[in-house]
């Protein structure tokens, strides 16, 4: 079976694919990078019988990816080096001396050392306050009149090997069965479905929890999607939100102001939430925030709108939001305490604000990660799949589809309704994308992999909502298929 889907997924997805095992990622032992740029330069260097070529990797990582320890600013400033780097950058406006600033954490440069010119940013409307990779060339600068030292972008291409084309992605959709698709889903989040754990075979991936794992990936393609997932320390919550796409921010632990998250008003800059896709708040147990009251409230607006106002400032984005954190559990891998919020800062027990929160994914029934259940075999490329997941937000014709399907009481609750329809939209296209019509996908399809999931994780969240605040009933409204 496991060989049967290896030729499918070459066959369907040629260029796109990738064969991976654990040891092929030995060549990047020291390097910080996340999946997609470690998946891009192993296709780079494979042949077509999946041949790795490590040293020319190596080669590439020692030319291009320098670290902190390459002494790359002695090489700019005293050997006078023009360097073309494959690079993460974090770009932050300087309103005081109007300039466009960068840094480059992971070779140490610091945000004060970086300096791009108006006419690059002008050419590339990537070069924007927020994170970016690119391949990149730099020059160092020496101190002319008033002008510092600094380091200088003198040329920039944004990171995007890809011309993605979802049509296709959508076609080959059809090429495989329903189990098949979830297995190549799991695989291309970079984990084994075959996986069975030998000393604890309820803890080994089944079909449901192969459903339950994927569900990670709803805020990856649905626009204003928010969540909340509480797990157990070691179930890959981090990797997933913070490798698989650059079009995410995880944001672990620390201090978050209302500048961070939502706009800047001294740097006239916006946040995290308008400049990615979602934005996911690790360790939310021990996130101190500032400004609780103001941020508070602004996100109820944004929760509930995609709108938020600071001062004279009006952000509109799709961006959304979802809450990681651990919870304790009993010897039967189950919550030590029914009240899943009790462990949340104090921001977020407004049960106002949870209200706003479309699901809830319950972590503690997903396996632990181990050696054994990293994938092996052929998958998609994580560069090619998280462009695809990001392409996915933009088509509205799903949830059009999700609209006729369903039959919704005249006297729902309207948040309810809404989060249901989210939810089975964002199940419909991970697990069906290929339906362009109602009639392309079965009532009991729809029905036990899109609807009863999406109603199930609304629940969740309605249950805790009656626990902490009594003008909220436990019964959702019976939301079925036409």
């Amino acid at each position: 079976m496991k060989h049967i889907l290896d030729s499918k997924i070459r066959s369907a997805f040629p260029a796109e694919s990738v064969f991976k095992t654990p040891d092929r990622y030995s060549v990047f032992s020291g390097k910080i990078l996340p999946s997609f740029i470690k998946d891009w330069l192993i296709a780079k260097y494979s042949d077509s019988y999946g041949n790795l070529d490590t040293q020319s990797i190596s080669d590439f990582l020692k030319e291009h990816i320098p670290d902190k320890n390459s002494n790359i600013k002695s090489r700019l400033r005293v050997n006078k080096e023009e360097l073309v780097l494959l690079s993460r950058l974090l770009i932050e406006t300087d309103i005081k001396n109007n300039l466009l600033r960068f840094a480059i954490p992971d070779m140490g440069i610091k945000i004060t050392e970086g300096l791009i010119p108006d006419y690059l940013a002008k050419k590339h409307s990537e070069l924007k306050d927020g994170e970016v990779w690119g391949v990149i060339t730099i020059i160092y600068k020496p101190p002319i009149d008033k002008v510092q030292g600094h380091i200088e972008l003198i040329d920039f291409k944004a990171f995007n090997p890809y011309d993605v084309d979802v049509d296709y992605f959508i076609e080959a959709r059809k090429e495989f069965s329903i189990s098949e698709w979830v297995d190549l889903i799991i695989r291309s989040m970079e984990y084994n479905p075959d996986y069975i754990n030998p000393d604890d075979l309820s803890q080994s991936f089944t079909f449901a929890r192969k459903l339950l794992f994927l569900s990670r990936l709803i805020m990856h393609v649905e626009p204003n999607i928010n969540m909340i997932e509480l797990a157990p320390k070691g179930t890959g919550k981090s990797y997933v939100f913070g490798n698989l796409s650059k079009y995410g921010w995880l944001v672990s632990g620390g201090v978050v102001s209302r500048a961070k998250l939502l706009y800047d008003m001294q740097r006239k800059t916006p946040g995290l939430l308008k400049l990615y896709d979602f934005v996911a708040l690790d360790e939310i147990e021990t996130i101190k925030f500032t400004d609780e009251n103001e941020i508070q409230g602004a996100l109820k607006n944004y929760l509930e709108s995609g709108t938020y106002t600071v001062g004279d400032y009006r952000g509109v984005s799709n961006s959304g939001l979802i809450l990681l954190g651990n919870i304790q559990l009993n010897e039967y891998y189950r919550p030590m305490n029914n009240s899943y919020f009790s462990g949340l800062p104090m921001i977020f027990k407004s049960s106002a604000l949870l209200d706003r929160f479309h699901g809830f994914i319950e972590g503690w029934d997903l396996v632990r990660i181990t050696e054994d259940i990293k994938v092996r075999g052929q998958t998609l490329n994580v560069e090619y799949f998280s462009e695809i997941l990001h392409k996915l937000r933009e088509i509205g014709d799903y949830t059009m589809i999700v609209d006729e399907m369903l039959d919704i009481p005249k006297n729902a609750d309207t948040r309810d309704v809404k989060a249901v329809i989210k939810l089975t939209t964002a199940y419909l296209k991970l697990l069906f994308p290929h339906v362009k019509s109602k009639e392309d996908v079965s009532k009991e399809d729809f029905h036990k992999y899109c609807l009863t999931p999406a109603i199930y994780k609304r629940s969740v969240i309605r249950k805790q909502l009656s626990m902490i605040d009594p003008e909220y009933k436990e019964q959702m409204p019976i939301i079925s298929i036409k």
